[in-house]
C-alpha cells in the first residue's frame, strides 16, 4: 500500500506521536457468524497480550440476527418460528447498539485494534469508521453521510426519507476493539423486514445496489469484496495508518484463514508456555522457602 496519502500520526496528548505499527487486512470471505465471533475473541486476547499487531478483519456473514449487550428483543418482529423456518439465528453479543441483520450481500469489518497505542478513544474510532463507510459508498457513486444521534452511515440522513446503508457497533475489553461495521452492499432488503433496524421502528433500509440503481439485484460475495477492498484503505486512512495483507480480488480467503490461525495458534501456544514457565518459578520459589531451616529457639527462663 501506498502510505504517502496518509495523514500524519496522531498526536499523544501532550507528548509525541504514536508508533501504533501497520494494520494487517484480512479478507475471509464468507464466515458464519458464530465462527467469527470466537475468532474475534482470540484476536482480542492475542492482541491484549501484545502476541500480534492490529488486525482488520473483513467478510461476509450467513444469515443472522445479533442482540447488543442491553438490546431490547421486542424489536426482532418475526416470530421464533419464521426465524427458525428461515435459517436464522438470533444471537445476543457483547457490543452495544440493538438489533442487527447480517446476511449475504452485506460487508462486515471487524477492527481488532489496541486504542491506546495508536492514540484513540472511542469515539474518534466511531468517527473513521463512519468515515470509511461513507467513502465506500462513494467509490460506488452512492452520497451517504454520518447522521447526528445515529451512528451508522445514511442516505439522505437530513432529508425527510433517510435510509439507513450501514450499521455501526463496537466493543473495548483491555483497551481492545472488536466487532464493528456492517454496509449493505447487495444484501436482500427484505430481510431487514423482520427487524426494527438499529431499535427504530419505521427506518428503511437501502443498499449500494439500491441506491447505484440495481434495485434487483442479488446477494454477490463479488460485490461484497469489491466493497471490502475499498472500504480497508479508507479506514486505514481515516485512522492514519498503513495497510498489509492482500485485498480483493487477488486473496484467497481459505489461505487468509489458515495465515491467521497459523498466527494465533503461535501466539496461544506462547501464552500457555508463558504461564507455565510463572507457575513453576512460583513452585520453585515456594520450595526454596520450605528448605530454609527454621531458626533456633533458645528458652532462656
Amino acid at each position: 500500500m501506498d502510505g504517502s496519502s496518509l495523514p500524519q500520526p496522531i498526536e499523544r496528548p501532550g507528548g509525541g506521536p504514536f508508533a501504533p505499527g501497520p494494520l494487517a487486512v484480512r479478507w475471509l470471505g464468507r464466515t458464519a457468524y458464530r465462527d467469527a465471533w470466537r475468532l474475534q475473541h482470540r484476536l482480542v486476547a492475542a492482541r491484549a497480550a501484545g502476541a500480534i499487531g492490529d488486525q482488520l478483519l473483513l467478510l461476509e456473514h450467513d444469515p443472522v440476527l445479533t442482540l447488543g449487550r442491553h438490546a431490547d428483543e421486542s424489536h426482532v418482529l418475526a416470530p421464533p418460528a419464521e426465524l427458525a423456518r428461515r435459517g436464522i439465528e438470533l444471537v445476543r453479543v457483547e457490543r452495544g447498539g440493538e438489533v442487527t441483520y447480517h446476511g449475504p450481500g452485506q460487508l462486515v469489518a471487524y477492527p481488532i485494534l489496541a486504542l491506546e497505542r495508536r492514540g484513540l478513544l472511542l469515539r474518534p474510532l466511531v468517527r473513521a469508521l463512519e468515515t470509511a463507510l461513507v467513502e465506500t459508498c462513494a467509490g460506488f457513486g452512492v452520497a451517504a453521510a454520518r447522521r447526528d444521534g445515529h451512528p451508522g452511515c445514511w442516505c439522505d440522513p437530513d432529508g425527510p426519507a433517510p435510509r439507513k446503508i450501514g450499521a455501526l457497533g463496537i466493543r473495548v475489553e483491555r483497551g481492545i476493539s472488536y466487532h464493528g461495521i456492517a454496509l449493505n452492499v447487495s444484501v436482500e432488503l427484505a430481510d431487514f423486514e423482520l427487524i426494527d433496524p438499529c431499535g427504530m421502528p419505521g427506518v428503511r433500509s437501502t443498499s449500494i445496489a439500491r441506491e447505484a440503481g440495481r434495485p434487483d439485484a442479488r446477494p454477490s460475495t463479488d460485490d461484497v469484496a469489491r466493497a471490502a477492498a475499498v472500504f480497508a484503505p479508507a479506514l486505514a486512512r481515516a485512522l492514519g495508518a498503513s495497510l498489509e495483507g492482500t485485498l480483493p480480488p487477488a486473496a484467497d480467503p481459505a489461505l487468509v484463514r489458515a495465515e491467521l490461525e497459523a498466527m494465533l495458534s503461535e501466539a496461544e501456544r506462547a501464552a500457555v508456555g508463558e504461564r507455565a514457565g510463572e507457575t513453576a518459578g512460583e513452585r520453585a520459589g515456594e520450595a526454596t522457602f520450605e528448605r530454609v531451616p527454621e531458626p533456633a529457639v533458645r528458652s532462656t527462663g
